[in-house]
């Protein structure tokens, strides 16, 4: 039989998995603990577990790991992480540090993107594969062995569509939410979309307090086709359809995330679309100054022309803020270290 990696399996299925195997439910518990809260990564470091149980865990499962390939760290103490799966594949989480001292980790879903939306670099070089429930929780295990404590926030915005990796991801949640491994509190969960409308509906049925993020970055259907052509299979009207029954139903915010790039889609006259589109509706934006590659013909705008955005949407009754990008000196955008690691 092939060997199962032990971090592919939520707690309930562990426990089922134990029983049909012959072994005791309860094992299942004491595993979480070892490889969750004391991030132990070799079965014969699980002292109080008895020999004889953990050869069975030999016999069938494994623990599997993640490689640093490369750190590197911004003068603003962003700290961005190259890490290599098993089979070879790269892929990046970055840390970033808020002013209040809480640490945000934003962690991948996906080897690459098949979506590839103008300002972004994680879809240049294409979809490779989705990441497994492991292969995202080993993210955070690194992180945690390394601060010795679990990140205050987690989210789902580095490489990949997180919703394209639905069943991976949502499992993933259970386990970094359950009490018994990272007890990370679903309201300090986030997933970032750009909009995948049948996942959005799947995930308001699951009546959880995760929050949503949706990447907007344009209030017309031309030009957000021309952003982001995932706009040409769920189009911009349909998604705000979508985005008002998720607030209706699960009665939680949305947050709306706009990238503000000079000369596309910076000016007044689309704040005032957005304000159209979006009003009278539990959403907020959340305007990101654009984080350029070296050699990009995107620019951010003057932070002048930034302010004027916001207030045009403040004046609208739209909650808005701004978000600065940090680790700019880094490539801390996704997939832009990895991107330059792989030249």
């Amino acid at each position: 039989m092939k060997k199962k990696d032990i971090k592919d399996f939520t707690l309930d299925e562990l426990k089922k998995k134990f029983e049909d195997l012959g072994e005791k439910k309860f094992r299942a518990t004491q595993l979480f603990f070892w490889v969750y809260k004391k991030g132990t990564e070799d079965f014969n470091d699980m002292s109080d577990l008895p020999v004889v149980f953990r050869k069975f865990l030999h016999n069938n499962f494994y623990l599997s790991n993640i490689e640093l390939l490369k750190f590197v760290k911004s003068k603003d103490k962003t700290e961005k992480y190259l890490l290599r799966l098993e089979d070879g594949s790269v892929i990046e989480t970055v840390l970033i540090f808020s002013s209040r001292g809480r640490i945000t980790e934003c962690i991948s879903s996906q080897v690459g993107c098949k979506y590839n939306c103008l300002f972004c670099e994680s879809g240049k070089k294409g979809f490779t594969r989705n990441l497994t429930v492991s292969e995202i929780l080993n993210q955070v295990l690194f992180v945690k062995k390394k601060m010795q404590s679990n990140p205050h926030n987690i989210v789902f915005m580095g490489i990949g569509e997180p919703l394209d990796n639905y069943d991976n991801v949502i499992k993933a949640i259970c386990i970094l939410n359950s009490k018994e491994a990272f007890n990370i509190g679903a309201r300090k969960i986030t997933i970032s979309t750009c909009g995948i409308i049948p996942a959005i509906r799947k995930l308001q049925e699951c009546n959880w307090q995760v929050e949503l993020s949706v990447s907007l970055h344009a209030s017309e259907n031309k030009l957000r086709s021309y952003l982001m052509p995932v706009n040409n299979k769920y189009p911009l009207y349909d998604l705000i359809e979508v985005c008002k029954n998720y607030v209706k139903k699960t009665n939680r915010q949305i947050t709306f995330e706009y990238i503000l790039i000079k000369g596309i889609n910076d000016s007044l006259n689309y704040a005032d679309k957005l304000a159209r589109l979006i009003g009278g509706f539990n959403f907020k934006v959340n305007l990101i100054t654009f984080n350029p590659t070296s050699g990009s013909l995107l620019q951010s705008p003057d932070i002048s022309q930034i302010k004027s955005f916001k207030e045009k949407l403040l004046v609208k009754k739209i909650p808005t803020t701004i978000r600065i990008s940090k680790g700019s000196d880094i490539s801390a955008a996704c997939g832009q270290l990895k991107s330059l690691y792989l030249k």
